[in-house]
């Protein structure tokens, strides 16, 4: 049976960090797969859960979380009440969001007894999957990472989303979410932010120096994050290993909300490939 815990932790910004854990009770050892969801994204979205409750089933302890500025609250964790705090994110705070909840499993009580800290592995999708890739290369606890139709460059897409001296002097710009119909906000700290920390957060660097296992999983149709940043990062780290998934989009076919109790045989693949790629 699988065991599915709740906990609110703090995070390094005044924002809390809701997290689930999902494991096959009384088992031991457990190897830990934290995930990240990506922009626009939280960690309940679509088919995510039922993909928490396969990898459960496959012998891991998969973790996954809101980050603290994704737009979500603790009483309100699915889609984007917060539109202040979705304004105030960027990807430092998310790089923080994701330590404290690696700091948080290597010195969780309960957790102990159930997980192997020595197998640490970080999955992200899209915008995700740029942050655990800088994240597994700065950090040493990491074993293996995977990119889930993961994005090789945050430079061109923090400064191009919107004229620039228009959201200098407005201090905000708003990109529409097409499924809730919000306008999004975002602060003009976003760029500030990427500008401060340019070399950290470009993954070139990141993924050129990785000495971490790396899976690089895309779908052949994915009109959002195009297959050609897949094959970019594969180019920047030759002993990546590249999974390409004929018909797949960017979410690997599945959607918000989920109504089914399988997985769309796409996203199916991507966990069989991940599985196999963390156990060998």
């Amino acid at each position: 049976m699988i065991s599915k815990e709740s906990y609110i932790i703090n995070g390094k910004h005044k924002k809390s960090i809701l997290i689930d854990v999902s494991f096959v009770a009384e088992k031991t050892n457990l190897p830990i797969i934290i995930f990240c969801h990506g922009y626009k994204g939280f960690k309940d979205w679509g088919a995510w859960n039922l993909m928490a409750n396969t990898f459960a089933e496959a012998g891991f302890c998969f973790i996954k979380f809101n980050f603290s500025h994704n737009g979500g609250t603790m009483e309100h964790p699915i889609d984007f009440p917060d539109l202040d705090a979705f304004g105030n994110n960027n990807y430092t705070k998310e790089l923080d969001d994701l330590e404290s909840v690696i700091d948080w499993i290597s010195d969780n009580k309960e957790l102990k007894p159930i997980v192997n800290l020595n197998s640490l592995h970080l999955i992200g999708h899209s915008r995700g999957g740029g942050i655990v890739l800088i994240k597994a290369e700065e950090d040493e606890r990491v074993t293996t990472v995977i990119s889930l139709a993961g994005v090789c460059d945050f430079g061109k897409r923090t400064a191009t989303t919107g004229g620039l001296n228009d959201w200098k002097n407005t201090g905000v710009k708003y990109v529409l979410n097409g499924r809730t119909k919000q306008q999004m906000p975002h602060f003009y700290q976003f760029y500030e932010d990427f500008i401060k920390n340019e070399e950290r957060l470009t993954i070139k660097r990141a993924v050129s120096n990785l000495k971490t296992p790396h899976l690089i999983i895309h779908g052949g149709s994915d009109t959002s994050v195009l297959i050609d940043e897949a094959n970019q990062l594969h180019e920047w780290n030759p002993q990546s290993q590249l999974e390409i998934i004929p018909d797949a989009n960017h979410v690997f076919n599945a959607k918000h909300p989920w109504d089914s109790y399988t997985l769309p045989k796409e996203l199916q693949k991507v966990i069989d490939c991940s599985v196999s790629f963390i156990k060998n």
